[in-house]
């Protein structure tokens, strides 16, 4: 694969000795505790007030997988980009809340669900179901708001625009909606669709969509579309997240606007790093994905875009991406060698090559590795995966500016990097943790606010991160489908 300018950065002569920890190696060199060291306690909590509950929901088919089987299933919330103050809240089970300025009440402004029935499900894959939304930074003015669902292949009889190699199991389906009256809290208007990828596994399909909310109007990135699309599960057997032809494992930046896509239903712009070059698609932003789950923008200049990265069975990273950037799924998985051809599902991990800046990778800037029990069975899941966060750069939390907060999905465990650590081609950033407050004001941690054990998977929080237009921080936990906004800092022992 060729080396683009900005991945280089991440590759120039120090990876094999600065970027990657010495890990634990056996015979063969195969690498089994990749990070020793765990995030280190910062003697800090995060004080939260509840902003709002959210109604029961259930996915459609009923699951199989109780790690689906939760109070409801928000995954975000941010705010609406019309001064409005109201807040948005997706459920994977099928419904777009709106959150009125002030209010701790929710109200269903479109059930995304209940529109695309039968097809719609959200019973299958962690991911499944109504995704994400993202409204257009001028949706005051022009009504439009995105959305990305999945539907059963075998329930439609609409035609992928891309697939992976083999039998397509369900679709990711983003679709454009203009509403008629942009102020109202419930929707009236039109739709279409834009663009819709066949995915061969149930897992790891179009994570979020969002528009660069630091692009200025009239600038190069303003109105356009970035699409985190996963590599359906099979990256880890084959080589789709390298290939320049397809968009599974890639993030890509599209326009709405446009129409010289290949389906007409979008635009390609002509500044994306491999617009024009001979068998690539022109919508790569970047690629060498395996699960990206959620990016953000930091809001200070130069406007970083950073991802929060879903390992295979080891490592969970936070990666800086530029434009043309090569995160190096499945070759690599976090700063090692990935073996897929391997008959040992236990030796997966080796340390870098000698020759390895010749790739031009691009390496994370924070990582955590998964720190599985003795007696654990290396082909089961050990329970972790990395819930991306926020540059912080609000103002009501003075002791948090400049410090990435993120945290990890299921143990509900919160972290923060510090901003200026996190640079490519240095040392990992180190990695601390946060506590948390109740409503009470006693330490906690979010699986005893989440109320984990009550339903569903016993121990799972489901923690996400959302933001509002002031820059100030939620946390979101399926398990008890509630919202908490981030008030303070103190000292936690």
């Amino acid at each position: 694969m060729p080396k683009s300018r900005w991945s280089v950065l991440a590759a120039t002569g120090v990876l094999a000795g600065l970027l990657a920890a010495p890990g634990t190696a056996v015979a063969d060199g195969a690498v089994h505790d990749p990070i020793p060291e765990d995030p280190a306690p910062s003697g800090l909590g995060l004080t939260l007030q509840e902003i709002a509950a959210f109604p029961k929901s259930e996915p459609t088919p009923p699951p199989t997988d109780q790690r689906l089987v939760r109070h409801a299933r928000i995954n975000y919330v941010g705010e609406l980009p019309d001064r409005s103050g109201r807040k948005y809240v997706p459920d994977l089970n099928g419904k777009l809340y709106f959150l009125a300025k002030g209010s701790s009440t929710p109200t269903t402004y479109l059930d995304v669900g209940a529109t695309f029935a039968p097809q719609f499900f959200s019973g299958r894959g962690m991911g499944q179901g109504f995704g994400f939304a993202a409204f257009h930074p001028d949706f005051a003015r022009n009504g439009k708001f995105y959305t990305v669902h999945t539907e059963l292949a075998s329930a439609t009889t609409a035609a992928p625009d891309y697939v992976q190699a083999g039998t397509i199991l369900y679709h990711g389906v983003i679709t454009e909606w203009t509403a008629k009256d942009p102020s109202a809290n419930a929707f009236e208007g039109t739709r279409r669709e834009v663009l819709r990828i066949g995915f061969g596994g149930q897992i790891h399909g179009i994570q979020q969509i969002d528009f660069n909310p630091t692009a200025r109007r009239h600038g190069a990135d303003y109105g356009k579309l970035y699409v985190a699309v996963g590599d359906g599960g099979q990256g880890v057997r084959n080589g789709e997240p390298q290939s320049l032809s397809l968009p599974h494992g890639k993030i890509l930046r599209i326009d709405p606007s446009g129409r010289n896509s290949a389906n007409g239903e979008y635009g390609v712009p002509a500044d994306n790093p491999f617009t024009g070059r001979a068998g690539a698609l022109g919508e790569i932003y970047a690629l060498g994905m395996r699960d990206p789950h959620r990016f953000s923008w930091d809001r200070r200049w130069p406007h970083r875009l950073l991802l929060g990265h879903i390992g295979e069975k080891t490592i969970e990273s936070v990666y800086e991406v530029r434009p043309g950037a090569n995160l190096g799924w499945s070759e690599r998985e976090g700063t090692w060698v990935f073996d897929k051809a391997t008959a040992n599902p236990c030796d997966r991990l080796y340390p870098l090559p000698a020759d390895d800046a010749k790739y031009g990778y691009t390496y994370p800037l924070a990582m955590y590795d998964h720190n599985p029990p003795p007696d654990w069975n290396c082909t089961d899941d050990v329970g972790h995966a990395i819930s991306g966060g926020f540059v912080y750069r609000g103002a009501r939390v003075p002791a948090l500016r400049g410090k990435y907060v993120f945290g990890d999905i299921v143990d509900g465990r919160v972290f923060f990097t510090y901003d200026r650590q996190m640079r490519l081609g240095a040392p990992r950033a180190p990695i601390y943790t946060l506590g948390v407050f109740g409503q009470d004001g006693r330490p906690a941690t979010m699986q005893d606010l989440g109320a984990v054990g009550a339903t569903g998977s016993p121990t799972r929080v489901d923690l996400r991160f959302g933001t509002d237009a002031a820059g100030e921080l939620y946390l979101l936990a399926k398990s008890n489908g509630k919202v908490w906004k981030v008030t303070g800092v103190r000292p936690y022992r």
